[in-house]
């Protein structure tokens, strides 16, 4: 008898985590709604809002709750994950939702209970008397106790997952899905694609600073000459003597490095002091020794071809 009355219950009971992430659902709701309305604001006087800011949160709060739990017995966060909320009240074994009393009471004790909290604070902020000191000391007993009793029921809440909050355990409302529940088909095949890119990713991330790029073009450029014969000296300094290897422009401060190619100064320097086993990228000719042109080779020649 016990199993099968466990049987009955199971398919209504819904996961803590899922009633944990409709509640925060529900606060990040909230947090958008007054953010988008304090937008409309923005060009007016500062701190228009800020006498009337308890009330105008109500008025939001309250038309929330007008096209959320009152006409579909579920809030926002509930909605997006199947849930809303059933009358525990009502001997019934099918769905009851929530009274209207249940309802009406629920807005008075989250609306309310929240505007009453806030509005306190703000009056009770700059007054130093003694008769509102002892009425603060009241309001913030009655609030520490509140506290108090939130904290007591999510313990509870922790051990048999049904009243999330404290006002759903006084109302004698708790969540039930809105339709069957079907068995969820994890696909991993995303995430495995994703976990491999990021590793390989991660990996091109470390091995890249540890190659030697310019010195693999060289390298891989030297492969690339044709194997014809060696050409003179001489000429093949003049003819690329138009242009640095490096940089592709008119060679400033010509020098060379031990190969034919021309270089402008400040390009092989700068590459030298950056990689000491810096090589030719035409060649790939090591570094030996940084000379200006040879004075037998004059730009006016150069310029001649």
């Amino acid at each position: 008898m016990a199993s099968r009355k466990e049987n009955t219950k199971s398919p209504d009971r819904v996961l803590r985590v899922s009633q944990l992430d409709a509640l925060e659902l529900n606060k990040a709701l909230e947090q958008l709604v007054w953010s988008q309305f304090t937008q409309c604001f923005h060009g007016f006087k500062p701190g228009l809002l800020a006498c009337f800011e308890p009330e105008v949160k109500a008025l939001l709060w309250l038309f929330l709750w007008r096209f959320t739990i009152y006409s579909k017995n579920a809030t926002v966060g509930q909605s997006v994950l199947n849930i809303q909320y059933k009358n525990d009240f009502s001997p019934n074994l099918r769905y009851q939702p929530p009274s209207k009393n249940q309802k009406i009471w629920y807005a008075v004790c989250t609306v309310g209970g929240r505007w009453l909290e806030e509005r306190c604070y703000d009056l009770f902020r700059n007054r130093h008397l003694a008769s509102f000191g002892k009425i603060k000391q009241c309001v913030n007993f009655m609030v520490g106790l509140s506290k108090l009793g939130g904290l007591i029921n999510f313990l509870i809440f922790l051990q048999k997952g049904k009243f999330a909050t404290l006002t759903e355990r006084l109302l004698g409302i708790h969540s039930v899905f809105s339709k069957p529940q079907n068995i969820r088909e994890v696909g991993f095949e995303y995430m495995n694609r994703e976990l491999l890119w990021h590793g390989f990713a991660e990996f091109l991330i470390f091995l890249l600073p540890l190659i030697n790029i310019q010195k693999l073009k060289a390298r891989l450029s030297s492969w690339c000459i044709p194997l014809t014969g060696a050409p003179n000296n001489d000429d093949t300094l003049i003819t690329s003597g138009k242009e640095c290897a490096l940089c592709g422009e008119w060679p400033t401060m010509p020098h060379t490095i031990g190969c034919e190619h021309i270089f402008c100064y400040y390009c092989v320097k700068s590459s030298f002091l950056f990689d000491m086993y810096f090589a030719c990228p035409k060649c790939g000719t090591e570094v030996h020794s940084l000379q200006p042109l040879k004075s037998g080779i004059e730009m006016s020649e150069v310029n001649a071809l």
